[in-house]
């Protein structure tokens, strides 16, 4: 079953000059307005070609836009990338974003705050300190009902992107930053990457995992992220791309959204396609509700975002085009939220 969409658009056009606009992110504001913010790449498509942060606010749920802006400019010997934007329960905001100074030995997640609703932005604070190359995927920040910061990371540790995978968290709202415990590994090409975490009904914590293994991964932490379980594969059947998911609002059920690739086994134009969703009712044990967003297999989709906003989903995701893997227009299509769990929709 095909997601019904209240509102779509590709809100930010590529150009020969940006030809990649994707991971993006989008928070709400204190006025009832929005903010979205993406990674703009310029001069090139590559993960390491020169990027900033641009971004754009909505007064009426996301329907129109003001003009694209400046948010942060290029620091790193490489590019800046991969926005979050978190509404604290302090109700400040933070904004997180890498900083790639090198293509393979130095990447590193800072946060920003603002207590003006993004008028104005602290001092970058550095939320990976150690050393190595780390990989803190778009929203990806989240901040448990207890109050603490978790950052999920991956860290490459071979030049072929072979990563463990962890967390980093705060108790004093951003502050300083310190590593799990518990540093997961799994034997293959890819190990475990580009990891995200929901917290689910009874405050324990679920991370899912990129992997090259046909499927994405789970594991659990009881005790806030400082220590994780062994990683697992779950049923959803996918390919070495990143996933998003969040909590329904008042709701324990995980929206997933990730690339089914039960419902493409021989994609033409690249394997991150079709775009679908699951929730799970059982704290990430079994999935159910499959809906396809983007059907068309002829382009690739990734890098999702979600933002709730009143009764509506607001999801971000970059797409493909057909002249190459590093073109791509970062795309928003608004659903209603109640619709991800809509008995007849069930599969």
């Amino acid at each position: 079953m095909q997601v019904d969409t209240l509102h779509e658009e590709i809100i930010a056009p590529t150009t020969p000059a940006n030809p990649r606009n994707g991971e993006g992110a989008i928070v709400s504001l204190g006025h009832g307005g929005l903010l979205l913010a993406w990674s703009r790449f310029i001069g090139g498509g590559r993960d390491h070609s020169p990027a900033e942060i641009w971004a754009r606010t909505s007064s009426n749920g996301g329907r129109v836009w003001d003009e694209p802006y400046l948010l942060q400019g290029n620091v790193g010997g490489c590019n800046v990338m991969s926005v979050s934007l978190l509404r604290l329960a302090s109700d400040a905001l933070l904004f997180g974003y890498l900083v790639k100074h090198h293509e393979s030995q130095d990447c590193h997640y800072y946060v920003r705050r603002s207590d003006d609703d993004g008028e104005t932005w602290s001092a970058p604070v550095l939320a990976t300190p150690e050393a190595g190359y780390f990989v803190v995927n778009n929203d990806r920040l989240i901040q448990t009902r207890r109050g603490r910061l978790l950052a999920p990371a991956s860290k490459a540790v071979e030049p072929n992107y072979h990563c463990v995978a962890g967390c980093f968290y705060s108790d004093d709202d951003g502050a300083t930053w310190q590593r799990s415990k518990t540093v997961m590994d799994l034997p293959g090409n890819a190990g475990l990457q580009e990891p995200g975490i929901a917290e689910l009904a009874d405050g324990s914590l679920w991370m899912h995992l990129r992997t090259d293994r046909g499927c994405i991964y789970e594991s659990r932490s009881g005790d806030g992220g400082e220590h994780w379980s062994a990683p697992e594969p779950t049923d959803l059947v996918a390919p070495l791309a990143p996933a998003s998911a969040k909590c329904l609002p008042d709701s324990g059920d995980i929206l997933m959204i990730y690339n089914d690739r039960r419902r493409a086994p021989h994609s033409v134009f690249s394997h991150r396609t079709p775009l679908a969703a699951a929730v799970s009712r059982d704290g990430g044990l079994s999935w159910d509700y499959h809906r396809l967003i983007e059907p068309d297999q002829s382009r690739s989709y990734c890098y999702t975002s979600i933002a709730f906003d009143r009764q509506a989903t607001l999801l971000t995701y970059y797409v493909g085009k057909a002249g190459g893997p590093n073109l791509v227009d970062l795309k928003l299509k608004i659903v209603s939220t109640a619709d991800w769990t809509m008995e007849e929709q069930k599969a």
